[in-house]
């Protein structure tokens, strides 16, 4: 049976992530690609599914996504990378969706730590995850976009419990979900080499993200309240450092989240 993916396997054929799988429905295209992690079959594969029943955001949280409203895959690098720079790989996926977004006429707006906003909703999400053996790590990239919204009453009314609501790419351009796969993977193949230069992703991010100068609204875990700061800059390890009444201060990657109302 042809697959609605088997043009974009075909368009991407010489680079080093023509290798697509898709599914109906899994429990988690992450979870899918960590089986394999490591394995010579899995350099450069996408597993990408119209449906996720277990699919999760950063800390756990429930990504709720109708059937095949939304783009969600998870892609495994070619190559393993240092375990030390794992840090820099949900920044350099978040520069190639920015890319790939654009080039279908859809700006978005990044958001620490993985964050993909269309002005002030969340229009996609990026988790990582990771096989580390001793020095070197293999790390499959997990991204969950938007794409269209959903039509059905009982869908829209699922959605409408999400706080802001979500955006979707139908609401400013009309691309599909295949078109879009192809673009983020001929992005992340002409941006691989980059991964070599933590360093200079992490400065393209900030550029991309407006920072230093952009306000956010963070909880901190084990804290009560969250409190407004000014972002400054990126920090090894991917902390966030912020400037509160003149101070600064280094938020972790795994002690906060950002608030938006």
């Amino acid at each position: 049976m042809a697959s609605s993916f088997d043009a974009a396997r075909k368009a991407l054929e010489g680079t080093r992530f023509s290798h697509i799988r898709d599914v109906a429905v899994t429990a988690s295209t992450n979870d899918d690609i960590s089986r394999i992690l490591g394995d010579a079959g899995a350099s450069g594969c996408t597993i990408v599914a119209d449906y996720q029943e277990h699919g999760v955001g950063r800390k756990g949280r429930a990504w709720i996504a109708p059937p095949a409203s939304a783009l969600l895959f998870t892609t495994a690098l070619p190559q393993p990378i240092a375990t030390r720079d794992l840090w820099i790989v949900p920044f350099w996926v978040a520069l190639a969706m920015r890319a790939a977004l654009l080039d279908h006429a859809i700006t978005i707006r990044l958001q620490w730590p993985n964050d993909l906003l269309r002005g002030d909703r969340k229009l996609g999400g990026i988790l990582c995850v990771s096989r580390v053996s001793g020095a070197r790590a293999w790390v499959g990239c997990g991204v969950g976009i938007n794409v269209v919204r959903p039509a059905a009453p009982a869908e829209r009314e699922a959605l409408a419990s999400i706080v802001p609501p979500p955006a979707f790419c139908s609401d400013d351009s009309t691309v599909a979900r295949e078109a879009l796969l192809e673009t983020i993977l001929r992005r992340f193949d002409a941006m691989l080499d980059l991964l070599q230069e933590p360093a200079d992703v992490a400065r393209r991010w900030e550029e991309a993200a407006e920072i230093p100068g952009t306000r956010y609204r963070l909880l901190v875990d084990g804290e009560s309240a969250p409190f407004d700061a000014e972002a400054v800059r990126l920090a090894g390890g991917g902390a966030l450092v912020v400037r509160i009444d003149g101070r600064e201060r280094e938020i972790a990657l795994a002690d906060a989240r950002v608030v938006r109302e």
